[in-house]
């Protein structure tokens, strides 16, 4: 990953409040982007702004913020204090539930392997579990019908030995809903899925599988199951005094799945690289868009956001954001990615509430967005000669009366356009017996054929069982129900 750092900070010697730079770690590459050297100044003043009343309003000790745009770090600040210093990109936080979205990615990296299946019951692969019909689909998706938490006393606060079994996770309800009924976030349905990726790596702990097996390929050397210095102390903050109290950070043990991990801003940008960009050697991009896409229905009617297979959604303005937001005692954190945009923001924050930090990471996003539309990319011919064939299926296409045309694509693929702004459209992949399969929208994973005469020409196209032809209802077309043999006419 290249990074660009960003050059805004504070000045030498001087505390609390200002904006403190990220300070790269040894090693890591700094390379100009061509198009975005950094965000222009009205820009990164309003995004300090909008970090220094964050922090000023939500009475954070310290709070860090950062942008990631096209693969590098465009921006990032700090507000407070950390050990008397302003905190840079090295100092570790602790990202609460940001921690399921690595989990899913363990959990997804079992099932390319062959090793499950998301629609296997987890009973196939743990014993005990109160849920063993719920699939591994709706524990990733919080829709196995379990209970929010565990089991007292309060896991979040207390340390793991107090829940040495898969037992102590389970209070008599464990169960609340009816399995795959409804959206209802469940922490002890991750504990599970911990359990779920130790069980099928032969008995290794899930949080040494992360470490083997995403966070070193990744280079995210700074987020660990336990802090390791630098790192924020955890503060709660009275609520009618600016005074401040101490709070825990134990091992959770078994819970640790639902919200163990501790994290830097530097970790975190290479983190939202990856989401957005991802990485084969981690996980495939597939995988990775089948867990960015709203898997449950949400709660509530005036609902804004959704959940995925470890991510959230929220929708903000005509843009659907997917990431993670995290809390645990003394902590906040938010990421949100923007693909549309191809940018990522994220919040941190040490303490344990009044920041409305999933807010914050959002502002972000769209400071930049609206002050600095993305530039798209340069348009280019494909690559290589074009085969005449398929240059022949491009162009109108007709369902019935209603207009479409086919576009030729990289990869043989095929795009169906509305030309009347009304109706279905899809992106196609080419497949190797001469089809072409859904990729998105109505047509997903429905399957397109170009039929034929006897003497080769296309006569039409199939897309489940619909015909497009390439005029409106053509009298001699294999339109299905036949046409009016007296054809159009005015009336």
């Amino acid at each position: 990953m290249t990074v660009v750092e960003p050059t805004e900070s504070q000045e030498p010697g001087a505390r609390g409040g200002g904006v403190g730079a990220v300070v790269p770690r040894e090693g890591v590459v700094v390379e100009v982007a061509e198009d975005y050297a950094e965000l222009l100044p009205q820009t990164r003043r309003d995004l300090v702004r909008r970090l220094a009343v964050a922090q000023s309003e939500g009475r954070a000790p310290s709070m860090m913020g950062a942008v990631v745009r096209e693969g590098r770090v465009v921006w990032a600040g700090a507000r407070g204090t950390v050990d008397g210093e302003v905190p840079h990109g090295d100092v570790q936080y602790r990202i609460g539930s940001l921690t399921k979205n690595f989990v899913a990615v363990l959990v997804l990296r079992l099932r390319d392997e062959g090793l499950l299946g998301l629609d296997d019951p987890i009973g196939t692969h743990l014993t005990d579990v109160p849920v063993p019909e719920a699939t591994i689909a709706q524990l990733l998706s919080h829709s196995a019908g379990l209970a929010a938490e565990s089991q007292g006393p309060w896991w979040e606060r207390t340390d793991g030995g107090l829940r040495p079994e898969p037992a102590n996770l389970f209070g008599e309800r464990a169960r609340l809903h009816p399995v795959g009924r409804r959206h209802h976030y469940s922490n002890p349905g991750y504990a599970v899925l911990g359990a779920l990726v130790e069980r099928l790596r032969g008995g290794t702990p899930w949080g040494e599988v992360l470490r083997r097996e995403v966070l070193e390929p990744l280079g995210l050397a700074r987020t660990t199951l336990l802090p390791e210095a630098p790192h924020a102390e955890g503060w709660a903050v009275h609520p009618w005094a600016d005074a401040v109290l101490p709070e825990p950070a134990h091992d959770t043990g078994l819970m640790g799945p639902a919200g163990q991990l501790w994290s830097t801003v530097e970790d975190l940008c290479r983190w939202a690289f990856f989401l957005l960009r991802g990485d084969e050697r981690v996980l495939s991009g597939a995988s990775l868009a089948e867990m960015q896409k709203p898997a449950v229905p949400p709660e509530g009617d005036a609902w804004d956001g959704g959940y995925g297979l470890g991510t959230q959604f929220v929708r903000r303005r005509g843009r659907l954001l997917a990431g993670h937001t995290g809390s645990m005692p003394g902590f906040l954190a938010t990421l949100w990615i923007d693909r549309g945009q191809d940018t990522a923001a994220l919040a941190l924050a040490n303490c344990t509430s009044g920041v409305p930090i999933s807010t914050v990471a959002a502002d972000f996003l769209e400071t930049v967005a609206s002050r600095e539309p993305r530039i798209p990319e340069p348009w280019r011919p494909l690559p290589g000669p074009v085969d005449e064939e398929l240059l022949a299926l491009t162009g109108p296409w007709y369902w019935g009366a209603n207009p479409f045309a086919l576009r030729l694509l990289d990869g043989r693929g095929l795009e169906l356009i509305t030309l009347s702004g009304g109706g279905r459209t899809s992106r196609f992949r080419a497949e190797d017996d001469g089809t072409w399969t859904g990729l998105d929208g109505y047509y997903a994973g429905e399957t397109l054929r170009a039929q034929r005469a006897p003497d080769g020409t296309v006569t039409h196209l199939d897309l489940g069982s619909f015909v497009f032809t390439r005029g409106p209802y053509e009298p001699a077309g294999p339109v299905p129900g036949g046409v009016d043999p007296e054809g159009w006419r005015g009336v």
